[in-house]
């Protein structure tokens, strides 16, 4: 992997833990020579993340929407900034550049973005890794309710891999880096849907 999306928040939660742990993984994927695709703000841990991977030579590309060049700040200092016109061209560029995707602790906008890489993989738009950090149990109850959607029957047993889950970046990227695509929607016969 060149290049991963990483998808996190633009806010700073009051609990420092958060901001430290974007810091950490920024550093740590310029460190392996991992290039940052994010969403191009100097805010919160998009920014931490941005900045703590150019503090040691990494490779930062941002993607952000004109609409949000003066809401999220946009960051100025990085390898290279993509304005774009829409979200949706946005979320399509993270697409292109990267190899994978990798999901910090985000709102709205984090899981929008999780969703629609994992909803690409499932379809077979792309083929690439979908790593969910877990830190700190942080996304505990979205796994749960993933595994309830297979449980149920709306994520079929061909999918229910397709988000790798590790607490630890170290394991989460070694999962990501072993990833072998599964059978997609666009692949599969209608006997098999």
């Amino acid at each position: 992997m060149k290049r991963l999306a990483v998808y996190c928040g633009s806010a700073t939660p009051a609990d420092p833990s958060y901001v430290e742990l974007a810091r950490t993984v920024g550093r740590s994927l310029a460190e392996r020579g991992i290039g940052v695709v994010y969403g191009g703000g100097k805010l919160g841990l998009m920014g931490a993340i941005a900045d703590s991977a150019l503090a040691v030579g990494g490779e930062v590309i941002g993607v952000i929407p004109e609409a949000l060049v003066n809401a999220e700040v946009a960051h100025r200092g990085l390898t290279q900034l993509h304005t774009v016109q829409t979200m949706h061209q946005r979320k399509a560029l993270f697409t292109d550049l990267s190899d994978g995707f990798l999901t910090l602790p985000g709102g709205v906008g984090t899981m929008d973005e999780l969703w629609e890489a994992v909803s690409w993989a499932q379809l077979g738009y792309h083929e690439k890794p979908v790593g969910l950090l877990n830190a700190g149990g942080f996304y505990d109850h979205l796994i749960a309710f993933n595994a309830h959607m297979a449980q149920v029957g709306f994520v079929r047993p061909q999918h229910r891999g397709i988000i790798l889950v590790d607490a630890e970046l170290d394991g989460l990227l070694t999962k990501m880096t072993a990833y072998q695509p599964h059978q997609t929607i666009f692949r599969m016969t209608q006997d098999e849907l």
